[in-house]
């Protein structure tokens, strides 16, 4: 079988908060999931973009306390959809936003093209002031939700600022793949590339 070379992420650098607190709320519209500033103008959303992780503390309702996937941001930059679901809650704390990390898009892994043997080949590169994880994460879905993804045992790379590049292999019948950084607090990865 011909291997098949991806770029799972090209660069992408952690995002200093832009403020440090800020009035939210939030909102549930079917399986619409908001998140709203009410500091117009002085606090926004435009930092950050699909697939930014965000984690939030000092919400009244403690299920909005996590972290969250940014699926889009309002042209306006007032407001955010997310991946996960929230508890609708009026605007009223001083909410902390930190960003995180962020993961990839999704990629094809051996399952989708049925190769029998799930031999997967993934290396990392990050700058010298990175710190943080990365990890590959696999799904069995064909179209999968926040839900349906699951960490790669063996695949995570750990960023100590002196070690920049990073492999791992492993196995399975992933139907999809993607890259997962958490813990993020400085630095820039450059790429992860994905060989299967």
């Amino acid at each position: 079988m011909a291997q098949t070379s991806t770029t799972l992420l090209a660069s992408k650098s952690h995002i200093t908060t832009p403020t440090a607190s800020t009035i939210i709320s939030f909102a549930k519209t079917g399986t619409e999931y908001k998140i709203s500033s009410s500091n117009t103008g002085t606090t926004s959303f435009g930092a950050y973009s699909q697939f930014d992780l965000i984690t939030i503390t000092g919400a009244s309702n403690s299920g909005n306390n996590k972290t969250f996937t940014v699926k889009s941001v309002s042209a306006d930059d007032d407001f955010i959809i997310v991946e996960e679901e929230v508890t609708t809650e009026s605007a009223g704390q001083s909410i902390t936003l930190d960003h995180t990390g962020f993961v990839s898009d999704k990629s094809k892994g051996d399952g989708y093209y049925s190769h029998p043997d799930g031999v997967h080949t993934v290396a990392y590169q990050v700058n010298s002031t990175m710190t943080g994880a990365i990890k590959i994460q696999g799904s069995l879905a064909t179209t999968p939700t926040e839900d349906d993804w699951f960490d790669v045992s063996g695949s995570t790379f750990t960023a100590d600022q002196s070690t920049l590049i990073g492999t791992a292999n492993f196995t399975g019948n992933f139907v999809w793949v993607r890259a997962k950084a958490t813990s993020v607090t400085a630095g820039t990865i450059s790429s992860v590339l994905l060989n299967n």
